[in-house]
């Protein structure tokens, strides 16, 4: 006879909490040198359950470092960091990230790599394998579970790290580019199925982009980060149409006025991140 898995713990859905919410959080780091860094500094940010916000920010900015802190791999320097309205102490099993390079196991199948989350936290391998299929198959991959991930395609890697992510049905999904180094007719595909599936769920997304164009296209909100030390410089609400496909979508006229009154924010911020780059490497 099976035994059940755990159950995972509960945050006891506090009425009008919000899915993440960061309060003047600083984030600093040591350098080689023994110096210090400061890549956040009084960052305040909320999304709220079931939100899909992109954020979007000069490189090395601390779009990254604000994702760490959600979950769990870095505490804040300064502030407060809550999850569904309890401060965030450690990793939790509640909330997923996808990194900018998959972390698919190269000796497991596709079956196998989608299956060891469930497994992992105690589902028996019956009902893993079970929910695993079921996942291969959302992400149109059925018929690959045998494979390894070097007989796949850039794409087909990415359409495994997602069914990693969400057959651990995460209430909070973190996505740091996750889609980059795809070519951009892949990129819109994976874009496309990202939607679906998330409108199957519907975690709480943080998604950071260094493309505008995709932010817009995917999100309920855009964040727009300032030049290290990052805060927040402006949140632009999406009001477009759900279900949303990105190709046709940046087509509307909608979209392109509110392309143009995000980038007039972000461009200033690119250029002051590219102005202290230049003033770096002139002095070296």
């Amino acid at each position: 006879m099976e035994t059940p898995p755990p159950e995972r713990p509960e945050y006891g859905d506090r009425a009008g909490e919000p899915a993440i919410a960061l309060t003047g959080v600083t984030k600093r780091f040591r350098t080689p040198t023994g110096g210090t860094y400061t890549a956040l500094r009084d960052l305040d940010l909320t999304i709220g359950r079931g939100e899909f916000c992109a954020v979007v920010g000069p490189t090395g900015c601390g779009k990254s470092t604000t994702l760490t802190l959600v979950s769990g791999l870095e505490r804040a320097t300064a502030g407060e960091v809550r999850v569904h309205g309890r401060p965030v102490s450690g990793i939790d099993p509640d909330v997923g990230f996808m990194f900018q390079a998959d972390a698919v196991l190269p000796w497991k199948t596709v079956l196998g790599n989608v299956a060891a989350g469930p497994l992992f936290r105690g589902m028996p391998k019956a009902r893993a394998h079970a929910a695993a299929r079921d996942w291969i198959h959302r992400v149109g991959l059925a018929g690959f579970e045998d494979r390894h991930p070097h007989q796949l395609s850039g794409g087909m890697r990415k359409r495994v790290a997602l069914a990693q992510s969400l057959i651990n049905e995460p209430r909070i999904l973190l996505m740091d580019e996750p889609f980059s180094a795809l070519d951009v007719q892949t990129r819109a595909l994976m874009s496309n199925e990202l939607l679906s599936l998330w409108d199957q769920t519907r975690p709480a997304v943080v998604f950071v982009t260094h493309d505008l164009e995709e932010a817009i296209a995917l999100a309920d909100t855009v964040v727009v980060m300032t030049a290290g030390p990052a805060t927040v410089k402006a949140v632009y609400q999406v009001d477009l149409p759900r279900p949303r496909t990105v190709q046709e979508i940046r087509f509307d006229p909608a979209f392109i006025e509110l392309y143009q009154q995000i980038w007039q924010s972000l461009r200033d911020e690119v250029q002051l991140a590219y102005a202290r780059q230049t003033a770096v490497a002139g002095v070296a």
